[in-house]
């Protein structure tokens, strides 16, 4: 979802890789035993069930926890410097609240959903200045109105939601990539391209895109198993947050057919339809308050002209919001960035094809589907995070050219910071 609210939106002009490869047994933590050292009987059970979580963990998972927590780190700093140096106004000499600059665009709008409800007093989209919240699936608003019992600032809910299901993520991400990419024996190399991604901001704020990972990539792991009932449930919770759960579970089904034809077992079937219950729900939910079982579509066409147009007209009229000079230079630079992921994503879907990894390209596919059929791009460099295809090829090409990761990284950097600081500072707008 754009994170550029209806308000300031600039409205539609005026009409004039190398493969990759699955292993056998993937996923499995490292069978290094962890030594049990005797504990004081005076341990507490939290404590004891703190030294079996990471005693859980495997040495390599640790390695990754730590990477993590390191670009937190930095992306924490780079927050706190922004509120200094780049204030709001010429004359002004208080740098705000502390998590002022994670509170910006989208955060707001599932704030409100958590805090409000979907349809506060009565307001809809029958209502004059609506911000078509409905749009927003529910999955997120409601674990933030969850959190916030405990955590009594907004958006220190959102952050903590978002930290946790982000090393969530992280560590399934490098259990599919020590499959898929077996040079890559830690997975630190894929997780290190994922966390320096253009991008990688909206992972660290309250966005979705890091809660629809940790139900994602585990329900990947889960599904690569083939442990069919964990894999849809996972996924289930997945389209809660996004409707992308949508096309993790079309790439699902493709991967259990494909299972069947290898092993010829049927069991688990019935679970391919769990997934969509979700979405379900939430448009009858919709349907009582407005009549509408597709609101939630409606809502993303008025407020982000995500209405259907051909993708030859969706990318002219990205191309002609980017070189034309309709919009300010900051609209037109995001449009810039759209077309650019654009061309990654097609690349990507050229390359998976290739390599006869039908139910990621699925996955990827319906995703630029999606995006790629409005009346421009929107959203398309922040789909990037969901393309777990994506950061494992990079890793494989990386481990086969080594230059291409000083190359990788002294470009993708700048660029991540450059977007953390327009997120930060108020000024992203895609």
């Amino acid at each position: 979802m754009s994170t550029l609210p209806s308000a300031v939106r600039p409205a539609p002009p005026r009409p004039r890789s190398p493969e990759l490869r699955p292993a056998a047994d993937e996923f499995r933590p490292a069978e290094t035993p962890v030594p049990h050292l005797p504990r004081p009987a005076s341990r507490t059970l939290g404590a004891a069930g703190f030294d079996r979580a990471v005693a859980w963990l495997s040495p390599a998972d640790r390695r990754m926890l730590w990477l993590y927590l390191l670009t937190r780190i930095s992306l924490w700093i780079t927050a706190h410097g922004a509120r200094w140096l780049f204030p709001r106004g010429s004359d002004v000499r208080d740098s705000g609240p502390v998590l002022a600059p994670f509170q910006q665009w989208d955060a707001n709008h599932y704030l409100h959903i958590a805090r409000d409800g979907y349809f506060p007093a009565n307001a809809g989209p029958w209502t004059d200045g609506w911000d078509n919240r409905e749009a927003f699936f529910p999955g997120f608003p409601l674990l933030l109105r969850a959190v916030h019992v405990v955590v009594p600032s907004w958006t220190a809910a959102g952050l903590l939601i978002s930290l946790v299901a982000g090393a969530v993520a992280v560590l399934a991400l490098s259990r599919i990539a020590r499959a898929y990419v077996p040079e890559d024996t830690d997975g630190r190399r894929t997780a290190l391209f994922f966390l320096l991604s253009p991008c990688a901001v909206f992972l660290a704020v309250g966005y979705t895109e890091a809660l629809f990972l940790a139900f994602a990539l585990p329900a990947w792991l889960a599904a690569q198993r083939h442990r069919w009932a964990l894999a849809c449930t996972l996924t289930a919770l997945a389209t809660t947050v996004r409707v992308s759960g949508l096309f993790l579970a079309a790439a699902i089904a493709v991967l259990f057919v494909l299972s069947v034809r290898a092993r010829r077992d049927w069991r688990g079937v019935a679970w391919l339809a769990l997934p969509a219950l979700p979405p379900l729900a939430y448009s009858w939910y919709l349907h009582t308050h407005t009549g509408d079982w597709m609101a939630w579509k409606h809502a993303q066409e008025r407020g982000w002209y995500r209405d259907f147009h051909t993708p030859w007209e969706a990318w002219s009229n990205t191309w002609n919001a980017a070189f034309e000079g309709v919009h300010t230079t900051g609209y037109a630079a995001m449009f810039q960035a759209e077309l650019a992921a654009m061309v990654v994503g097609l690349a990507l879907v050229a390359l998976l094809v290739r390599n006869r990894r039908w139910p990621e390209a699925v996955y990827v596919a319906l995703s630029l589907w999606a995006l790629g059929t409005s009346y421009w791009y929107v959203s398309i460099p922040r789909a990037t995070l969901l393309w777990w295809p994506l950061w494992m090829g990079l890793a494989a090409v990386s481990l086969r050219r080594p230059w291409f990761r000083t190359v990788y990284l002294c470009v993708a950097a700048p660029v991540s910071a450059l977007v953390g600081l327009a997120f930060l500072t108020g000024r992203w707008a895609g």
